[in-house]
């Protein structure tokens, strides 16, 4: 378990030794004495939030409603900057599901979740409280690495996959790190455009320009956070110039390139997400087309 130190924030943090069973997830654990109004900064994955210690997180949603414990979000969690966690005492393992496998994975698509944070005893009942009691009983990290791991990879293989059309679609926009036309796709695997983004947002939960929108924005999130400069940075990930760089970074956000920069939820990744797991996602062949 590492520490990681950025301004107020200090945080323990674990990373699992191996890998997941199932491509497209990664995890990271993490101990926090004192969570202070954390902004969710979003990010292309669908999140789930496992908790088991002895406090229990709290997030403040968009609503105005609050969700505690266990929760799971779709991407783009925190779009505007008007989620915010906090709590403290916190333990938990917190999960990044690539779309392509959250369907199966949770037992509902992405789309389902409408834009918000769900407490996870809503999706899976009882099942939800029995993890939370398996995690707590346990005292390495690794060990609850390994029973998260072993119960998504089981519900993975029992639930249902995404069309291979549409995670093609979404290797391409993953691949080009957001730099993807998007009216390309439908053709790249033989659909009609309407078709593409119909079963896209159905399976994914969002449609192909907003997830190449979040990607693209992702990116270069990171290497605002490495330090680098928004000029260069803007010119680098496919933005028309800084202003365009500023303007998205403000509607996912809610706050300025260089406030992001600081951002200790994205700060951390380097620390609990070292392959930057957050756009994982299984190998994908591409779709043969009817002909």
């Amino acid at each position: 378990m590492r520490t990681f130190m950025h301004g107020a924030a200090v945080w323990d943090v674990a990373c699992p030794q191996r890998p997941s069973q199932v491509a497209g997830l990664t995890m990271a654990g993490f101990r926090v004495r004192d969570l202070d109004a954390l902004r969710m900064v979003p990010h292309p994955a669908v999140t789930l939030l496992l908790e088991f210690g002895a406090g229990s997180p709290v997030v403040d949603c968009a609503s105005g409603q609050q969700r505690r414990g266990s929760v799971v979000a779709g991407p783009g969690l925190g779009s505007g900057g008007a989620v915010r966690a906090r709590g403290e005492n916190v333990e938990c393992v917190q999960i990044r599901l690539s779309p392509v496998i959250a369907r199966a994975v949770l037992g509902v698509s992405p789309a389902d979740l409408d834009g918000a944070v769900v407490a996870l005893g809503d999706l899976w009942g009882r099942e939800a409280s029995r993890i939370r009691e398996r995690l707590g009983d346990l005292s390495s990290w690794q060990d609850r690495f390994a029973l998260t791991d072993a119960l998504l990879a089981r519900r993975h293989e029992a639930g249902p996959p995404v069309d291979p059309e549409v995670a093609w679609a979404w290797h391409r926009i993953v691949s080009s790190r957001g730099l993807t036309r998007v009216d390309g796709l439908a053709a790249e695997v033989g659909w009609s455009r309407k078709r593409l983004w119909s079963r896209f947002r159905s399976q994914l939960g969002l449609p192909p320009k907003r997830a190449v929108r979040l990607v693209r924005f992702d990116h270069a999130a990171h290497r605002l956070v490495a330090g680098e400069g928004a000029a260069r940075v803007a010119a680098d990930t496919g933005y028309a110039d800084q202003s365009h760089l500023h303007r998205d970074v403000v509607a996912f956000t809610g706050a300025t390139p260089a406030t992001v920069g600081g951002e200790p939820f994205l700060a951390v990744d380097d620390v609990a997400w070292p392959s930057r797991g957050t756009t994982a996602m299984p190998h994908v062949s591409r779709p043969r087309q009817p002909g």
